[in-house]
């Protein structure tokens, strides 16, 4: 087990590359075992739901090579081999396996999925989608059953807005007999790359992208090469690390129209941004000015940039208002920036920001993933050393992070906890 430490206070300058984008990757990999032959799908992010992923799809009978943020996913061999604990319970996404074995064996056992816990998060709308195809879903001992004789297509009615249960319903419905219409389905770009990528392999499918999603069945999908779209949530990270202690950063291989509810925001603060056609820079911030955001459904501002974006608002002057629509226990991070010394206090939903503050380093834990990211733009923000643990959470989804960084300028680096720092966190 690691630890991260940040020596913050330096303005951070050049050129960052974004990766593949991980909620992409982790619907993507799961939808290669729908093909009868090899899939190969490029530019994706070297992070541990990856290889996580990786080694599932192995344990299926999947043979996968990975190598290169490229992976060749031959799923020829592959079985419907219950996955009921493990490696499913480690990365929430895990979900995804479901639809896609569902899809092709007729039949699933997956455990209930495990990753960040940021509150309720329901799949009973996935459930409701394949019990409308004509599966019979039960929860057996914390293991999800999947069993249907066919799968036939169906109008579904998605009672609230959900990337997961699009996506999913998605790749059970591609082999099922018959038409499926998904309604009031999820807009998000990387529904739209899932749908792209099963394009390719034979699908037919009309609407990704749009609320309504139109999925005529077919027996067969064939092998294909793919490659993934970028990261939007890691892009959004470093514009906000740009705004916070950037002297000029260049953010490349990045599609600004999936960030447009983002970069409003910081220009409304003050910061100056310019887009180009797979880039954006962030000019140097001088006085960055408070303001309210509100997170909502794509193309809202994302719920995935809340607590990154808390970060930066410490530096604002004024009071800010940060309301998170989507998920109710997404403000751990907040007990977390207090010990920096931010002036943050929750009610209800919302998070009130007063700036400027000067923080200061402190020992913090990271409590999921974008909390994580959180408290990594913090630390490049404060004053003295800033100690990380619960890193485990950040590498889920940020490839070569240290790397990254250090390229702009920072000092971060990786340490091994001690046996006390570790006992610790058992015992937490």
């Amino acid at each position: 087990m690691e630890k991260l430490k940040i020596a913050g206070g330096y303005p951070l300058k050049g050129t960052v590359r974004i990766s593949g984008a991980k909620n992409s990757a982790v619907a993507l990999i799961p939808a290669t075992i729908l093909a009868d032959s090899p899939v190969t799908i490029d530019g994706l992010p070297d992070i541990s739901d990856v290889q996580i992923l990786k080694a599932l799809l192995e344990e299926i009978g999947g043979k996968v090579e990975f190598a290169n943020n490229e992976m060749t996913v031959d799923p020829s061999s592959m079985i419907s081999m219950p996955l009921p604990n493990g490696k499913v319970k480690k990365l929430r996404a895990s979900y995804y396996l479901m639809g896609a074995m569902l899809g092709r064996f007729k039949k699933a056992v997956i455990g209930l999925p495990g990753g960040c816990y940021l509150g309720p998060r329901p799949i009973d709308q996935h459930i409701k989608g394949f019990e409308a195809l004509g599966a019979k879903v039960t929860n057996e001992q914390g293991a999800i059953y999947l069993r249907a004789d066919e799968l036939k297509g169906a109008r579904i009615y998605l009672d609230v807005v959900s990337v997961g249960a699009t996506i999913n319903i998605m790749l059970a419905a591609v082999r099922a007999k018959g038409r499926t219409i998904i309604e009031n389905a999820a807009k998000e770009p990387e529904i739209i790359d899932v749908a792209t990528l099963l394009t390719n392999m034979g699908a037919k499918i009309k609407g990704a992208g749009t609320d309504v999603i139109r999925i005529d069945g077919v027996d067969h999908l064939h092998g294909c090469r793919h490659t993934i779209i970028p990261d939007r949530i890691e892009a959004g990270t470093y514009l906000i690390l740009g705004a916070a202690v950037g002297d000029g950063i260049l953010i490349d291989n990045v599609i600004p129209n999936h960030l447009e509810s983002l970069i409003a925001k910081l220009r409304e603060m003050g910061v100056e941004i310019e887009s180009g056609d797979d880039q954006v820079f962030v000019a140097p911030a001088q006085k960055l000015k408070a303001v309210d955001i509100k997170t909502l459904v794509y193309p809202g501002f994302p719920t995935d940039l809340q607590q990154p974006f808390t970060s930066l608002l410490t530096k604002a002057e004024g009071t800010s208002v940060v309301t998170d629509t989507i998920y109710s226990a997404r403000f751990k991070h907040i007990d977390e920036l207090r010990r920096m010394n931010a002036n943050i206090k929750v009610e209800g939903r919302s998070a009130i920001v007063n700036g400027p503050v000067r923080l200061q380093g402190a020992k913090v834990k990271a409590s999921d993933l974008r909390a994580g990211a959180a408290l990594v733009i913090a630390g490049l923000m404060a004053e003295g050393i800033t100690e990380i643990t619960g890193i485990e959470h950040i590498d889920r989804g940020y490839s070569h992070l240290v790397e990254k960084l250090n390229g702009l300028g920072a000092t971060v680096w990786r340490e091994d906890l001690s046996q006390e720092e570790k006992e610790q966190m058992e015992n937490a």
